[in-house]
């Protein structure tokens, strides 16, 4: 992978037909096809391996959010040289656009004013395609998270059944999953050098489809078929549990599930990138900035913008994430003198304000750690490095990553460095180093942690370390606040109704908040996303790696019980927390006692706020003169969070576009 020069000004990848022709390209390698907005950021997917197949010496164009309901924008470009690249986006896009109860979400992160309906449901299918329709024999090669998440028989939360491999759906020629970097610049050079597609299927990090009549190499190790798993639950659990055995890229078999009489088969990971890699990738020239066609905001951009990478992957194995299933498990980590340079380069940007957002990745606190015994690490199966405990072979030195948020602090036109990235805090507390340099120079006055919940039993199912560890970790960092003389707070996040999560569960959660003065203002709704082990609980109601029995919360109004509980302070979820409460058999805790919940009379906000929604069930306006309203005059309306949006809204058979 070569590096750019820096002789000329940096240029975001083009657009647009034109943009094409400007840089004197009568036509293009690659056509990158996804779902986001293009940002050329190495935090989104779409820059990132365009960059890497530009300093390779192929011409991409970035076609981002098209109209899907014609082929028309797939052709804009004239037929690419090589291959269509396809991602849904840096989400799965039925995560993107539904909440854990199903409903559409408000807004969109990664799409330009926060609008929805810039992408279709099942992005990656619609694309693919369309692909197919513009040009046809032009390779159609599919990536991204959704593709790594459904690329086996998954369970679909929002249909709420088992799918087939999203390769036998959107018809792909290969699907690449995991951080495809490296996958992606040889597939452009074996194209590039005359292969076909099939010539690609010894690939680490694929999977491809077989025809009726081909057989799957003899060394893959066959998981149940996708109408076994489709109707026998603990087979689903079996499958689950054998694909997240064979994830560790030095010792994963070859995977093969049939499909009928079709085989899709998934070749080992690719394996890790090395730090000179890592370097190389986010050393290339990029605007760090959006498109300049926007000419709104982009949400996720405005979040990231001022943040560095340090590493990816996470070996904590928590079952309800899906980072391991894509990045992996090995922590990869780029050196601290390519780190600077990025500070330095972002320093030296006029617009640059002196601090950086966020010193991070998947866990901030993971930099340079990785097993001490590379053949042992080679063998390993272990789900977790740090759970039931911390892995003894577990390289947990804070000394590197000490070092380096040192050093960034002092690159000049740098005020502030934060850390908003989680916090691995079972690593974090058995460091009072690190937790010093955290709180005294890292901390923006609160710091985001994840306990998720309290009861360890639910823990257990999560993989998560017990709430002691969560205690002392609080304890550290009060204490360290207080030497510093500064006022600092902790924002824990939980997880209301993850399987094992009964009423019980979430009462002692409830009361655990209450007891220590916490009172989450957002609220964390367990969401199957596909592949994922929780997920397979949440299916099942089995465990797959123990076999026992899982409670589950199916039922929407078994979900905010759940959620009611976790946030008993506010007074619109008075009456469901009450009932809540009394289904578990815990009347103890309503009533004026400092002990209780919540009080023994419903507060006024709770009774109004069961007024007007009785009366909205009943499409009546609320009761009462108009909110607002003062001295007879009537409260001006409030303005929209966002305009009516004009694209796709699940629901509408065909959307108007602009």
């Amino acid at each position: 992978m070569c590096q750019q020069s820096s002789s000329l000004p940096v240029q975001p990848l083009p657009m647009t037909r034109d943009e094409c022709l400007a840089r004197g390209w009568p036509e293009v390698d690659v056509v990158f096809v996804t779902g986001d907005a293009y940002v050329d950021h190495p935090s989104f997917a779409m820059a990132l391996l365009g960059r890497v197949l530009e300093a390779a010496g192929f011409r991409v164009a970035i076609l981002s959010q098209p109209d899907w309901h014609s082929c028309d924008d797939w052709r804009q470009f004239g037929r690419p040289r090589l291959f269509f690249a396809i991602s849904a986006g840096n989400m799965d896009s039925m995560i993107n656009h539904y909440t854990a109860n199903r409903k559409v979400r408000n807004d969109d992160a990664y799409s330009p004013g926060g609008r929805i309906g810039q992408r279709p449901d099942r992005a990656t299918l619609a694309y693919c395609q369309r692909a197919r329709e513009a040009y046809k024999g032009v390779p159609v090669i599919a990536g991204g998270v959704e593709a790594s998440l459904r690329r086996l028989a998954h369970y679909d939360y929002w249909s709420d059944k088992v799918r087939r491999s999203i390769l036998l759906d959107c018809k792909a020629d290969l699907l690449v999953y995991g951080m495809g970097e490296h996958a992606i610049v040889e597939i452009a050079e074996r194209l590039s050098a005359g292969e076909s597609v099939r010539h690609l299927r010894t690939m680490r990090g694929v999977a491809y489809a077989l025809g009726a009549s081909e057989s799957p190499p003899a060394d893959s190790l066959e998981l149940p078929a996708y109408e076994l798993v489709q109707t026998d639950k603990r087979a689903f659990a079996a499958a689950t549990r054998l694909i997240h055995l064979e994830t560790n890229p030095y010792n994963a078999r070859r995977l093969v599930q049939y499909h009928a009489r079709q085989a899709v088969v998934v070749n080992p990971p690719q394996l890790p990138l090395s730090q000179q890699a890592m370097d190389q990738v986010y050393g290339l020239r990029y605007t760090r900035r959006p498109h300049p066609s926007y000419s709104e905001t982009i949400p996720a951009y405005e979040m990231i913008r001022d943040s560095v990478t340090i590493m990816r992957g996470c070996f904590g194995g928590c079952t309800f994430c899906s980072i391991t299933a894509h990045q992996g498990r090995i922590i990869q980590s780029r050196s601290k003198e390519s780190v600077l340079a990025e500070i330095g380069q972002m320093a030296a940007d006029p617009d640059f304000k002196g601090v950086i957002s966020d010193i991070g990745g998947p866990t901030a606190n993971m930099y340079e750690m990785r097993c001490t015994r590379p053949e042992v690490e080679a063998a390993c199966r272990r789900q977790s490095c740090v759970h039931p405990t911390i892995c003894r072979l577990l390289g947990t030195d804070h000394g590197p990553l000490i070092e380096l948020m040192r050093q960034s602090r002092q690159v000049p036109g740098v005020k502030k460095v934060l850390v908003a990235s989680g916090i691995r805090m079972d690593l974090a507390r058995r460091s009072r180093p690190y937790m010093r340099e955290l709180v005294r120079q890292h901390v923006g006055g609160q710091l985001k942690v994840a306990p998720e919940h309290v009861d360890p039993d639910v823990l257990q199912l999560m993989r998560k370390p017990c709430s002691d560890d969560f205690e002392q970790f609080s304890e550290i960092f009060a204490a360290e606040s207080r030497r510093a003389g500064k006022r600092q707070r902790l924002v824990p996040y939980f997880i209301a109704s993850h399987p094992g999560c009964d009423l019980d569960a979430m009462i002692r959660l409830a009361v655990f908040l209450k007891q220590h003065g916490y009172a989450p203002d957002q609220v964390q709704d367990f969401i199957p996303a596909p592949m994922d082990v929780a997920t397979a609980m949440y299916y099942t109601g089995i465990d797959p790696f123990t076999g026992r029995t899982v409670y589950v919360a199916r039922h929407l109004r078994d979900r905010k019980l759940q959620r009611a509980l976790m946030q008993f302070f506010k007074p619109e979820n008075y009456f469901l927390a009450r009932e809540a409460l009394i289904k578990a058999k815990r009347a103890d805790l309503i009533g004026d006692g400092s002990d209780c919940l919540i009080p023994a009379h419903p507060p006024r906000a709770a009774l109004a706020r069961r007024r007007r929604d009785a009366h909205a069930a009943l499409g009546q306006p609320p009761p009462g003169r108009s909110p607002g309203a003062r001295n007879g005059k009537q409260a001006k309306r409030r303005e929209p969070r966002h305009a009516p949006t004009k694209g796709y809204r699940p629901g509408r058979k065909r959307p108007p576009r602009n």
